[in-house]
């Protein structure tokens, strides 16, 4: 799914260039459940922006499904976001006013689909998050952390796109409500078979991945199985 071929990551300023990435070279396949661990400052934000087409690199070659994106143009990369990969928060990013329905089926508006199809694809997601449903109706505002964090989980997954991007997702829940959120990243690449790729700092939360990406100082430093 997932081939990077020497990655580097450079922002210019008065100074001059301050790399970031440099030179990350490593491939994901289709269905892997993947974490990117490193410590603030090490480059795992920027690498997920670029895995996320939301950035490109500086120099190397990024490749998603087997496509070269790296020089994509910004409609050819936001149509990429839209279809391919669904995006999950440690902030949630709801609509705090909205139900949770209106979140959830807010990414299909731009589909063709009727406000009846809208509402069957959402609820399935919602299903698939764990989420019950009693609270479908409910505003965001109105759940707790656990509950916001499903609900962005259903939505990132409403596209059905083959590659979730998790960054930090549990970073604002609890331990136990946190270990909830991430056992259902875990059901979602064992029975639906997305190919998932968690950000974190926090070794406890990337041993629930079955591999590791470890980052330092912009370097991969280990890369190895944790299962599987």
């Amino acid at each position: 799914m997932i081939e990077c071929k020497n990655i580097t990551k450079e922002y210019n300023n008065a100074l001059g260039s301050i790399p970031i990435l440099k030179g990350l070279t490593f491939k994901i396949e289709d269905g892997e459940f993947v974490a990117i661990i490193g410590p603030s400052g090490s480059g795992k934000s920027t690498l997920m922006n670029i895995l996320g087409a939301l950035d490109t690199p500086s120099s190397g070659e990024y490749l998603l499904d087997a496509k070269n994106i790296s020089d994509f143009s910004d409609d050819d990369l936001a149509v990429i976001r839209n279809k391919k990969i669904g995006f999950v928060f440690q902030s949630f990013n709801l609509l705090a006013r909205s139900t949770v329905m209106r979140n959830v089926t807010l990414p299909l508006i731009y589909g063709e689909y009727s406000k009846e199809e809208r509402e069957r694809i959402a609820r399935k997601s919602l299903a698939d998050a764990g989420l019950d449903e009693k609270y479908y109706y409910n505003l965001s505002n109105q759940l707790s952390g656990g509950q916001m964090q499903r609900v962005a989980i259903a939505r990132a997954l409403v596209n059905n796109p083959s590659l979730i991007l998790a960054d930090e997702p549990t970073g604002n829940l609890d331990t136990k409500t946190g270990e909830i959120v991430l056992s259902t990243f875990g059901a979602l690449n064992r029975e639906q078979h997305h190919t998932i790729i968690l950000i974190t700092h926090e070794k406890e939360v990337a041993e629930h991945a079955d591999r590791i990406i470890s980052i330092r100082d912009g370097n991969i430093i280990d890369d190895y199985k944790v299962r599987g």
